[in-house]
């Protein structure tokens, strides 16, 4: 099977930029030469880790990146995301770890030589240990500390960038990680996911005008993943809750960064669960960005309930990955308009899109045909969304190499390239290979 798209597809010119991502904890490994960050310590935790793992060796990215360079090269794409460790570049003192500073300097002059365009996220989730020690995102300090954090950065690698995200998805280090718990530092409470999610906002918003001051020639902006309500039947109940859901898990890092406000769901919410704002605040958030990063992988639907603002029906009878995420390309395309439709929106990235599937090898290969179909439908449904008027500049797998995939460990591959991780082999999977092919025809 191959990845194809119509003929008359805007995302067959070589002015729609593609590409493949990962995230510093999930492959980088070489612990010993960084700070801990809260993830070293949750993986700590008993029964916080499906299969008992850490992120210590993960690829060994750390010590494998000038191979991993060359596998990219060889994939032929335009770009490479990927994320800084805070942990590694920065000491707690604020002075900068200039080992750290060079491992990711040698990685981005590796990339330019190459004509890959690194596209750098500042923070994928492993804040310092030591600010989770005094608070994390629950300590509005936090907010000022990676300022401090994007100005070292910006500052060390010059113009070795081509685009800085200050944040990626938002949502999970707040929701999962301060509210539910199931993400590192594994805080459970309503009271503090909506305070943790306004710092990583004033954050956002600080770390953009350090970036603009100091790196104005790169692209800047930030990266959300959305996963777009559905109701379960078209009751009033049923709708009303999935607004709730909606602007609760999508609207709240959107509409902040757009329309300076809010959404008013925020009215429906127990004062002790509402964000600290102060004056101003909205304002710092509120700045403008040269792009907006998208993450899709799924859909949810959602009815009303009894006790809850709103309850999830599990997916049944319909295609999963091997997360039991539905694969719903339509909800893409859809999610896409509607954004377009709600906001004043800049150029957007598609910076995550990708599925987890059980892959297996044999002879050196892997055939994962239910991954090459996941994306081509995602990429028939991207396409759908430019045709209607989605200003969508480019695209990034996810993810370039299988990886530590957070709670579950090792245990779901995302991968377009098989990693061994007892030998450290990496082998281009079909889907690695048909994502290559279809970069290849562009004219």
């Amino acid at each position: 099977m191959k990845i194809s798209l119509p003929q008359r597809s805007k995302m067959l010119s070589k002015n729609f930029l593609y590409g493949v991502a990962t995230a510093s904890f999930q492959i980088e490994g070489g612990i010993n030469s960084r700070l801990p960050c809260i993830w070293d310590t949750f993986c700590q935790k008993e029964g916080t880790i499906s299969d008992k793992s850490d992120g210590s060796i993960a690829c060994d990215h750390y010590n494998l990146w000038q191979q991993d360079i060359e596998l990219i090269d060889k994939l032929g794409v335009d770009a490479y995301r990927l994320s800084i460790s805070w942990p590694r570049v920065m000491n707690q003192d604020g002075s900068a770890n200039q080992q750290g500073l060079d491992f990711y300097i040698k990685l981005l002059d590796g990339l330019n030589a190459k004509g890959i365009k690194p596209f750098v996220t500042l923070y994928h989730w492993d804040l310092p240990q030591y600010l989770e020690d005094t608070g994390g995102w629950l300590n509005r300090e936090t907010a000022y500390k990676f300022a401090e954090y994007a100005k070292l950065v910006t500052t060390a690698l010059g113009n070795r960038v081509h685009s800085y995200a200050t944040f990626n998805e938002p949502f999970c280090s707040a929701y999962l990680g301060y509210e539910v718990g199931v993400h590192a530092p594994g805080k459970v409470g309503k009271e503090y996911g909506r305070k943790a999610a306004h710092h990583i906002l004033l954050a956002h918003g600080l770390a953009m005008d350090v970036l603009n001051k100091y790196s104005p020639d790169s692209m800047n902006g930030i990266v959300l993943n959305f996963t777009p309500a559905y109701p379960a039947t078209d009751s009033p109940e049923d709708l009303a809750a999935t607004k709730f859901a909606d602007d609760y898990n999508n609207q709240w890092y959107i509409k902040p960064l757009f329309d300076g406000r809010y959404p008013d769901t925020i009215d429906l919410l127990d004062d002790a669960h509402k964000p600290d704002i102060v004056d101003g605040d909205m304002d710092i958030i509120c700045k403008k960005m040269d792009f907006l990063g998208v993450n899709f992988y799924t859909r949810e639907v959602f009815k009303a309930d009894a006790v809850e603002p709103f309850m999830v029906i599990p997916p049944e009878n319909v295609p999963l990955t091997d997360m039991g995420w539905e694969i719903y390309p339509q909800a893409f395309t859809e999610l896409l308009t509607s954004l377009n439709e709600k906001y004043q929106l800049p150029p957007i990235y598609i910076t995550e899109n990708g599925c987890a599937m059980p892959d297996t090898i044999e002879n050196e290969q892997v055939d994962d045909q239910n991954r090459i179909a996941y994306y081509q439908q995602h990429l028939n449904a991207l396409h759908d969304a430019i045709e209607q008027g989605v200003n969508v500049k480019g695209y990034f797998a996810w993810s370039l190499m299988d990886n530590f995939e957070w709670a579950l460990g090792y245990s779901k591959r995302f991968g377009i390239v098989y990693v061994d991780y007892e030998t450290q082999q990496r082998t281009v999977k079909a889907s690695g290979q048909a994502y290559s092919d279809l970069l290849a025809q562009r004219s």
